[in-house]
């Protein structure tokens, strides 16, 4: 597969090691959040996770290709949210971001997301808000295939429940 020559420039500059794969620990090296604190390895090792065809734990450069048009892509609704300009998102900006993705969550929902990601600040950044979406994304389908009648509620056994909250299943 054919990687633009941009792409494949950022690669090898986050490839570190030189191996020809990049781990978690080299791309939160490489990512900066608006507001210029580091990308969690937590948000790193998530991404990576949702590109490694191969499930090796590191992306190769046609994974990194990928991975890379989707940060860019999160980073334009990022910015586009982040009204004054200041690298973070507001508890209001992070709502109407939400809701620009069919979220119909409550202010106070929106308020505890941002409190759980940054309890100090109380202001989402761009790493936590692609982990925060990633995650609803992912819970949300998971969701609707056990709301069958469509109407907001589902019937789960716990150990089901717990599965979904952890990732473990789908």
């Amino acid at each position: 597969m054919q990687v633009d020559p941009a792409v494949a420039q950022w690669f090898r500059a986050v490839d570190q090691d030189n191996s020809g794969h990049i781990d978690a620990k080299e791309l939160s090296q490489a990512l900066a959040n608006g507001d210029m604190s580091m990308f969690s390895e937590e948000a790193c090792r998530m991404m990576i996770n949702m590109f490694d065809s191969n499930t090796t734990g590191t992306i190769d450069i046609n994974e990194f290709g990928k991975l890379f048009a989707f940060v860019n892509e999160k980073k334009g609704m990022f910015e586009s949210f982040d009204r004054n300009k200041e690298g973070t998102l507001s508890q209001d900006e992070f709502l109407s971001a939400l809701q620009s993705m069919g979220y119909r969550f409550t202010p106070t929902f929106a308020q505890n997301l941002v409190t759980r990601y940054n309890p100090r600040g109380r202001r989402m950044t761009l790493d936590n808000f692609i982990v925060c979406s990633v995650q609803i994304k992912r819970l949300t389908d998971s969701f609707r295939t056990r709301d069958s009648q469509m109407n907001g509620t589902a019937n789960m056994q716990y150990e089901d429940f717990i599965g979904l909250a952890l990732g473990a299943h789908k």
